[in-house]
């Protein structure tokens, strides 16, 4: 169940003692239900029957988490509110920092070089051709 936070972390924490064990790599299939939109300029009901998140028990694997902590006496909805509170402060900090730098809008906007320069140490030859001819274009 891949909305499971405790069946998961159980499942990779054995995964990663057997990999320490020496005993080799193990495949985990997850599976799970994308709940939200793929976008914001999405419409999941253009695509999806109104009962299919009914197929998946559980519900929002953050809630199930949340829940199971609250009924063990773990949690609560006030912790639960200051948490989310702190990290919705925290995400707007960064965000605050980021734009800074720049955005879509105002840019500034880096080199179009680095989509090969920033994402390999040693660019391969084929994207070196790629990069070639993307010089080639702008008469470089």
């Amino acid at each position: 169940d891949g909305n499971d936070f405790l069946a998961l972390y159980s499942t990779t924490e054995w995964a990663r003692q057997r990999a320490s064990a020496g005993k080799g790599a193990t495949h985990i299939e997850v599976l799970t239900y994308r709940a939200g939109a793929h976008s914001s300029s999405d419409d999941p009901s253009r695509y999806r029957p109104s009962d299919e998140s009914s197929a998946w028990p559980g519900g929002d694997p953050i809630d199930r988490l949340k829940r199971h902590l609250i009924s063990a006496g773990s949690w609560s909805d006030e912790k639960q509110e200051s948490m989310e509170a702190r990290i919705d402060e925290e995400v707007m900090q960064a965000y605050k920092e980021a734009v800074k730098y720049g955005d879509l809008a105002e840019g500034p906007y880096p080199s179009s070089d680095t989509i090969f320069t920033e994402v390999y140490s040693e660019v391969p030859w084929h994207l070196r051709e790629q990069w070639d001819e993307m010089n080639r274009l702008r008469g470089d």
